[in-house]
């Protein structure tokens, strides 16, 4: 696993929201949530395997995240570790608790929407 630069990390800690736009899908960007817990990366689909970009992501397609003027490369791997999940859901609660919605990114059936972005 290669991990993202120090300073890209830290910029998606702290924004609220990125685009993503999936190689099945380029000409589409879809608004959507990140978190960092640790030194992870997460995304996960608040209308579970539902989301067009999710289910592009989740057949090992390539995707694009854009935020801040820049463009980062990623793909991304489905997270299947119970820890790993448990960690992303604490930072959705925590990074977005003042939104209604931030519940709706905690329920049980988008938990297996969650995915590890990684460097492309």
């Amino acid at each position: 696993m290669t991990d993202f630069d120090a300073d890209i990390v830290r910029e998606l800690r702290d924004l609220q929201e990125v685009a993503i736009r999936t190689g099945k899908h380029p000409r589409t960007a879809v608004v959507i949530w990140v978190v960092v817990a640790g030194d992870q990366v997460f995304v996960r689909s608040v209308r579970g395997a539902r989301g067009r970009w999710y289910r592009d992501l989740a057949e090992g397609g390539p995707a694009t995240l854009e935020f801040g003027g820049r463009r980062l490369e990623v793909q991304a791997v489905p997270e299947r570790n119970p820890d790993a999940i448990e960690r992303a859901s604490r930072e959705y609660l925590r990074k977005y608790q003042p939104s209604p919605y931030a519940q709706s990114m905690v329920r049980a059936e988008v938990l297996p929407t969650t995915l590890r972005l990684e460097p492309r």
